[in-house]
């Protein structure tokens, strides 16, 4: 009886496995909604749809990019989170709600850590501080006496409450010594609109969404976030080197699945996106956005969400920022 018991284990255990290998292969065998945490016209937004439209081509499947937007990418993030694990609700994801989050909120619905099965580096970009040009601030070393003889708006608009625009600015507050006021807006999309309008004067912003206003003169670069220039803003200096020394922030983007997605339907997702990532035409298109592409293995994705969270905890309790 013991024999036949674990006979028919073995042949569940099996049935099982086959019909994961199955899934796997013919994964996808029906549309992919990919879900991005923030409102159309950001990074994530732009991401999802340059990379949804060329899995399409490939698998013949429609690629849905859905926003829900809501919480600092958290609303998206935990739908994702408790969507089946089956490849088919994909999560283009930004450092927030899968590093962020975990120190600014102490009820968190997910655990970034836990409740994913990361899948690829998407991108990782400098942010740019832009002013509106009404703003009389042609540098950050203008900039930060315009603030301190509080003759300028001390205002500044970021993507939301702790997302990685709104922390560099706090970083800023901290490391040149001003003051200023956040406006949170419910993604960059809003709050490029609003800069443009002049409604709000100054921001530091993903490179991807800001670049064409600052090359088309609508909003005025005054540096960049990265340790070294921009190859698409080599004239623009960093932040670092404008006389705040030590001065870095880097965003990055990239897409998780469910934790408890098959391997092979991750592995199958990854190696897709890579050979996206290197078509000459995407790199072309990424590296004008300020953006080259950093695709990789999922496993080293999964490391630097881990790390991530450790080094921007850090970054909330020196800036005492909380949302809960």
């Amino acid at each position: 009886m013991r024999i036949l018991r674990l006979t028919a284990g073995l042949a569940a255990s099996l049935t099982f496995f086959l019909a994961l290998s199955c899934a796997a292969q013919s994964y996808p065998a029906k549309p992919i909604r990919f879900i991005t945490p923030y409102p159309p016209g950001g990074t994530t937004d732009i991401l999802a749809r340059i990379f949804g439209a060329k899995m399409h081509e490939t698998w013949g499947q429609p690629v849905i990019v859905e926003a829900k937007p809501g919480a600092g990418g958290n609303i998206g993030a935990d739908f994702v989170a408790k969507s089946p694990a089956d490849g088919y609700t994909l999560l283009m994801g930004a450092s927030g709600p899968l590093a962020i989050n975990a120190s600014l909120f102490k009820k968190l619905p997910y655990d970034p850590a836990r409740d994913f099965a990361p899948v690829v580096l998407s991108a990782s970009v400098p942010l740019v501080m832009v002013t509106h040009p009404s703003l009389p601030a042609k540098n950050v070393r203008e900039f930060i006496a315009l603030m301190k003889t509080g003759r300028g708006q001390t205002n500044f608009a970021s993507a939301g409450p702790g997302s990685p625009q709104h922390l560099t600015a706090e970083m800023f507050k901290l490391m040149a010594k001003v003051e200023m006021t956040h406006i949170p807006y419910k993604g960059s999309g809003p709050a490029i609109i609003d800069l443009i309008g002049g409604q709000v004067l100054f921001a530091f912003e993903s490179m991807i969404p800001i670049l064409p206003h600052v090359k088309s003169g609508k909003l005025r670069g005054l540096a960049v976030t990265s340790a070294t220039r921009s190859a698409v803003l080599p004239e623009t200096a960093t932040v670092a080197e404008s006389g705040v020394p030590g001065f870095e922030s880097i965003a990055w983007y990239g897409v998780v699945a469910p934790a408890g997605t098959p391997a092979d339907i991750v592995a199958k997702l990854n190696a897709e996106m890579l050979r996206i990532a290197n078509q000459p035409e995407i790199r072309k298109q990424l590296i004008e956005m300020g953006s080259p592409p950093v695709a990789g293995a999922s496993d080293q994705f999964g490391a630097l969400i881990k790390s991530e969270i450790g080094k921007w905890g850090k970054i909330v309790k020196q800036a005492n920022v909380s949302l809960d």
